[in-house]
């Protein structure tokens, strides 16, 4: 069912190992590697918002509102809520004049420790526009005002938004969603086979494979590879791996160790899950699966590939390896 994908050393030897499953899948559906068994279902948490910003933009709403690329980088992200992201989404929702109580994502803190204490220092509470997931709740809210819908309960599986994304999904995987989970955002994330969620976004790197769809699958992943700091954080792994692969692949993460990888010059896609939902294997299961393939130089994966574990002098006593 699951394969050993990532060890965790600690002074020679084995501290901790992670179980996975994986593949990679070409646009036609074929699986051209697999990890474990690929059938397993999943919900692609985060990993999915590539899919959901193609749903929110499949009409137009990018010319129509002239989004830059910053924007839709930011709406397919999860997000560090460092000062770029802060001051996005608060210049866009003052230019949608919707108030930021109508972002139905939680309050909280930025991620990273240093941005939480200027947080607190600025405004003493958790903030929606803090939350990682605010851009895509962002863009639900600026497509909503758009077309009429109701801004109250955007984030409800009944509502429009949500059944056109169920849809779309069920018509390029030919896979009937049955159940729907809640997301740690308030929205709606379809339980589907990691295989056919892979294959769901080796059609979106195969723009060709979306029809009348094309144009705006292109200029999501080319908005996303060209501002990897806004579909992520400067020190996010998502976006360093995107950095690292210079425009050819957009990485995406999710929660509970769920792990993408968009290759439009292959037409591939890549998707991993870590049985134990641990982040920290993820974002190495991913690399060693990229690794796989003759898009660079495997020595400039390294840091993910063994990535360091210190100790509280920072002083490097182990590593957590890919051994997929």
């Amino acid at each position: 069912m699951h394969k050993k994908l990532v060890e965790v050393t600690r002074s020679g030897s084995v501290e901790s190992i992670h179980y996975g499953f994986g593949a990679i899948i070409d646009s036609s559906g074929k699986i051209l590697k697999e990890w474990g068994d690929s059938s397993q279902l999943i919900y692609p948490r985060s990993a999915l918002k590539p899919i959901q910003s193609l749903n929110l933009y499949k009409d137009g709403y990018i010319e129509k509102a002239n989004l830059t690329e910053k924007q839709i980088a930011f709406s397919t992200s999860s997000h560090f809520a460092e000062d770029i992201h802060q001051e996005i989404i608060q210049d866009w929702l003052k230019l949608l004049k919707i108030e930021e109580n109508k972002l139905l994502c939680g309050e909280d803190w930025p991620w990273e420790l240093h941005e939480k204490f200027k947080a607190y220092d600025k405004s003493k509470e958790k903030r929606k526009i803090f939350h990682n997931c605010s851009g895509k709740h962002c863009a639900h809210l600026a497509l909503c005002k758009d077309r009429d819908l109701p801004l109250e309960n955007y984030n409800s599986k009944d509502h429009q938004i949500q059944k056109e994304l169920f849809k779309l999904i069920e018509d390029l995987t030919k896979f009937k969603i049955e159940n729907i989970g809640i997301d740690g955002c308030t929205l709606p994330t379809p339980l589907i086979p990691l295989n056919k969620l892979a294959h769901l976004l080796a059609m979106f790197s195969d723009f060709s494979k979306l029809g009348e769809l094309k144009n705006v699958a292109n200029k999501i992943f080319n908005s996303c590879v060209s501002e990897p700091d806004y579909s992520g954080g400067v020190g996010s792994d998502n976006s360093k791996l995107t950095k690292l692969l210079e425009k050819k692949v957009f990485f995406k993460n999710g929660a509970e160790g769920v792990f993408v990888a968009i290759i439009p010059e292959k037409k591939i896609s890549i998707v991993v899950k870590i049985t134990d939902g641990n982040s920290r294997a993820s974002s190495t299961a991913i690399a060693g699966m990229i690794s796989e393939l003759n898009l660079i130089n495997k020595d400039k994966l390294n840091s993910f590939l063994k990535k360091p574990v210190n100790n509280s002098i920072n002083k490097l006593v182990g590593n957590i390896n890919w051994i997929g």
